[in-house]
């Protein structure tokens, strides 16, 4: 078959997906659970300033559970955390959250406003709640105390609250129920109630690499007996833990002693046992307090989320036999169970973010909230049977038809590591480019570092790839993903490894013929940020123009600047303070910043805790404008990660003017590069 595409220079390209599009396409679907036998989840409202709803699915289509305003998000660790939790297995009973404005913990009832369980701080949000367990007539819980809102200093205890509001009012109420580390995640409650377990870690540790699972029988009096460790411990990260529900004791962890992140069962007496040893992931970096990978059913079965590079949805049984969900999805998010079914947020290749219900006993997924291009809209592609019989949302455009498809490829750094890339080729159904023209690529460095992204359809590539741009998604050493050996490549080699990766993927393209030598740009957020800066200065000839998001930029000012939960992070990306500082001054995107000639825009919310904007002012004091062409554009109300839908769209189409001008080519339409 003939190709009848017509012929336009890549990057000029016409496409529907505009920057308000692309901005809100991608709903940010979270934090999955069950009320009742309704399916509920969060979804930032970028309309409404970035706020968290809750919503569920009903015969009339998606509706929020909450009355209007209700904002479910913690900001436990500034990443936050798993912020609601059913009271009970029945819908009349409600539930518990914790409200983002003031980060008090509230309880809902069907038919009520909601009511405050937990007092006021000092100011709003000195008091943070997250990952929560009913205990009784209790919620046990994560409590994180901070000095002020930069979270540089902040305590942690698990607390017991009364349900019965008594707390909001008296303080003295709340119990305080255990504090062994700096850092812990919410109880895990026997059930029966006997014992409890969490994981803790302290500074200079991150939650990927140690950890320990802590373990206390609840006395008579609701108080806790001596804690013991069951696992982990120097060198070995549980990432997660879970009881069985067939009360025999058995506790779940999943945990990496041999460097994969695997499942074990820990018996009454601390013996362990891996129950499906494998050399992939069943879990990953403790960013969020809450997430789960592995959930314990009814039938003495695990649903446990797994693989390499990506995420699939299996059934574990006692003999250690694992079958995986007959559906393409190939990435799982924020898993939650009744017991029977699996509920989460799936995504491929060929699916944006949904939310979906897994049913073990017949093997089916069905759809429970569709992607769409509206913050609360219906399905957008064609009616799903399985979605109670909704209408497609008719306002809602077919973007997707102008996705691209993506392939994972591996390149090896001249000194033999493999490099793992995602790689988004132009693409558009009715345009094509000169058969003498290489396209443009962006080099994306996600951020974490120690993270990972995904390989699923995304508006926000789409719409540069709709343009005939292409996109190369590096995961970089350090990444989650590929086991521990993998992350500890970036170990005290921040600011190298992750450079020279990016660059052995773009140098990997141009090899293979698939991209412009001269028409190469570097993009990233927060740590991705500090990649894309330090590639500038150390590959001056490769980068034509970088795009670069609430960077963090100068190591030795950051630890103090930056919140507490990664305060002490960069003793392992770097090495400690200060024993290292040379390190941290030869490692620092800032030591060659005044050799930068290549063009780049800063996009950074003044809100920032993480990456606080001082960060930002530092690299543009060692810039000169005079030979460096360079835009700013900050956010108020913005912080680390941008929420609302005006910032994304203005940062967006910041960037595609910046590429036009540096790469080389005009935009189909004059409006995608209008001044932000």
């Amino acid at each position: 078959m003939s190709d009848t595409r017509s012929v336009l220079p890549y990057g000029s390209w016409p496409s529907p997906i505009e920057a308000d599009d692309a901005a809100r396409g991608d709903a940010l679907l979270e934090w999955v659970g069950f009320l009742g036998d309704d399916v509920c989840w969060t979804e930032v409202l970028p309309e409404e300033d970035g706020r968290s709803g809750l919503m569920r699915r009903t015969a009339d289509g998606v509706e929020e559970v909450l009355p209007p305003g209700w904002d479910v998000r913690t900001r436990v660790i500034e990443y936050g955390g798993r912020p609601w939790l059913a009271l009970s297995g029945r819908a009349a009973d409600g539930l518990v959250f914790t409200h983002g404005p003031d980060q008090r913990l509230h309880r809902w009832r069907p038919g009520s406003d909601p009511v405050p369980l937990s007092p006021p701080g000092a100011w709003p949000g000195e008091l943070r709640y997250a990952d929560f367990a009913v205990h009784g007539d209790e919620i046990w819980c994560l409590r994180e105390t901070v000095a002020d809102d930069t979270a540089r200093t902040a305590r942690r205890h698990l607390v017991a609250i009364p349900l019965d509001g008594g707390a909001a009012e008296d303080p003295s109420r709340v119990r305080e129920l255990a504090a062994t580390h700096h850092f812990m995640t919410g109880p895990r409650i026997e059930p029966g109630g006997d014992r409890v377990a969490w994981l803790g870690w302290d500074h200079p540790d991150m939650p990927w690499d140690t950890t320990r699972l802590m373990v206390a029988a609840v006395l008579p009096d609701g108080t806790l007996g001596a804690p013991a460790v069951r696992m982990g411990g120097e060198g070995e990260a549980v990432t997660q833990a879970d009881w069985a529900t067939d009360g025999s004791g058995t506790l779940y962890a999943v945990s990496d002693p041999d460097g994969w992140w695997n499942v074990h069962a820990v018996d009454r007496d601390g013996g362990t046992r891996s129950l499906c040893p494998r050399p992939e992931e069943f879990g990953e970096a403790l960013w969020r307090i809450g997430l789960r990978w592995c959930l314990p059913l009814l039938d003495g079965t695990l649903a446990v989320i797994h693989g390499v590079g990506e995420r699939r949805l299996g059934i574990l049984g006692a003999d250690g036999a694992l079958t995986d969900f007959d559906d393409p999805a190939t990435e799982w998010h924020f898993a939650a169970t009744d017991g029977r079914r699996i509920a989460a947020v799936a995504s491929s290749p060929g699916r944006r973010r949904t939310v979906v219900l897994a049913d073990p006993a017949d093997g089916s997924v069905r759809t429970v909230r569709a992607p769409s291009s509206e913050g609360r809209s219906l399905p957008s592609d064609a009616p799903d049977p399985d979605a109670d019989g909704a209408a497609p949302d008719a306002r809602t455009p077919a973007p997707d038809a102008y996705a691209t498809t993506p392939y994972r490829r591996t390149y090896r750094g001249d000194d033999g590591e493999p490099v793992h890339v995602h790689v988004y080729p132009p693409h558009h159904p009715e345009f094509t480019g000169p058969g003498d023209e290489l396209p443009p690529y962006l080099v994306l460095a996600h951020g974490g570092p120690t993270s990972r992204s995904h390989l699923v359809l995304n508006q926000e590539i789409s719409y540069f790839t709709s343009r005939g741009i292409g996109v190369v998604d590096v995961q970089y050493g350090g990444s989650t993903g590929y086991g521990r050996a993998y992350r500890e490549r970036l170990r005290h080699r921040w600011g190298l490894t992750d450079v020279q990766d990016c660059a052995t993927a773009a140098r990997g393209l141009i090899a293979e013929g698939l991209a412009d030598p001269d028409r190469i740009a570097i993009r990233g957020g927060s740590a991705g940020g500090w990649t894309a800066v330090a590639s500038l200065a150390a590959e001056p000839g490769l980068y034509r123009a970088a795009a670069v998001y609430y960077p963090v930029l100068d190591p030795a000012s950051w630890r103090e600047e930056t919140h507490d939960f990664e305060s002490r992070y960069l003793d392992g990306l770097i090495g400690p303070w200060p024993d290292t500082a040379d390190r941290y001054a030869h490692q620092s995107p800032l030591r060659e910043a005044d050799r930068i000639r290549t063009p780049f825009v800063l996009l950074q919310g003044l809100d920032d805790t993480v990456c606080p904007p001082a960060q930002a002012e530092r690299l543009l004091q060692r810039i000169d404008p005079d030979t460096v062409p360079y835009r700013c554009l900050t956010f108020e109300g913005e912080g680390h990660g941008f929420r609302r839908s005006a910032t994304v769209a203005a940062s967006l189409r910041a960037e595609l003017r910046l590429y036009a001008d540096a790469l080389g080519f005009t935009p189909a339409a004059a409006s995608c590069c209008s001044p932000a």
